[in-house]
């Protein structure tokens, strides 16, 4: 345990380290990836997928064996329900800090299928994890405002549309499909702006959740609400941790069925449309509620 190193320089030694584990990983999925790209065989992707996947779990697996030689971190984790590699899912975190993305890479190394993240287009521009995250065959969003929509009408739709392409490659491999549901990560300022009804959360987006649920809703075997938290580092997380001042990290997932109130035509019949955002909304009043009972109890 090094967590006893001073913060300033703990820092440049955690951070080149991560960014090592990261490079090492991110640069050999790409080449796969572009071997994939030149020769778009469904043998070659039947072959070289599983090893990108296990490219990527090692990566989750390496950066949070970093995080506890750095840090002096309380691992809080529990599962309610039954999971497996061979299921479908769809996963629906709250979202904090980058940091969240590396805890459900290694969460899932050795319990579901390989996650696959919608992301922001903006993040296709990322060092390594830009070009990894395309190469691993994640879907990039480009999200644009409902005044921006109304002045360019042929737009609107378009973030439907990509949903649909990329649901239908994961129809056939066991996958795990994640939903930043909130859009954005949690912030207090963001939370003013968007006028959130929630103290711990961001208000939920039900498009791209509804429309993920109709094209796949019978294939997905459970929902995984899951829960992330960092009680005593709430601010600054992802710093916090390079620093090795990281000192609790809780998760927990509920796995719930996917029921038939979940699955219809969002965007058509009005009655569904109500009935799904109470749905998510109950969802989301719940976490808020639960993410202040765990807050309380640190």
């Amino acid at each position: 345990m090094l967590s006893f190193i001073p913060a300033f320089l703990m820092f440049p030694v955690h951070f080149t380290l991560q960014m090592l584990n990261l490079g090492f990983w991110a640069v050999l999925i790409i080449c796969l990836g572009l071997v994939k790209f030149l020769l778009p065989f469904n043998w070659i992707n039947s072959v070289l997928s599983p090893i990108m996947h296990f490219m990527m779990f090692a990566f989750g697996v390496v950066s949070i064996k970093l995080i506890r030689l750095t840090n002096n971190v309380q691992w809080d984790c529990s599962v309610e329900g039954e999971l497996s590699k061979d299921n479908w899912y769809l996963m629906m975190p709250n979202h904090l800090s980058y940091l969240d993305i590396i805890l459900l890479i290694e969460f899932a190394a050795s319990r579901i299928p390989a996650p696959k993240f919608f992301l922001k287009k903006e993040l296709i521009w990322l060092p390594f994890v830009g070009l990894g995250a395309w190469a691993l065959g994640m879907p990039f969003m480009q999200r644009y405002s409902r005044e921006f929509v109304e002045k360019n009408p042929h737009l609107k739709g378009k973030d439907i549309e990509t949903t649909r392409k990329h649901c239908k490659k994961f129809q056939t491999t066991p996958t795990t499909v994640i939903n930043f549901v909130e859009g954005s990560r949690f912030t207090p300022k963001k939370q003013l702006v968007k006028a959130s009804q929630y103290q711990n959360l961001l208000p939920p987006k039900a498009g791209g959740v509804a429309f993920t649920l109709a094209t796949m809703g019978e294939q997905f075997t459970n929902i995984l609400n899951v829960t992330i938290l960092y009680p005593e580092n709430t601010k600054h997380p992802m710093m916090d941790m390079l620093c090795g001042n990281l000192t609790r990290v809780f998760i927990h997932i509920d796995v719930l069925p996917v029921t038939d109130e979940v699955i219809g035509d969002y965007f058509n019949d009005v009655e569904f449309k109500g009935r799904f955002q109470t749905w998510l909304n109950q969802l989301w009043s719940s976490k808020d509620k639960f993410i202040s009972q765990v807050g309380n109890s640190k």
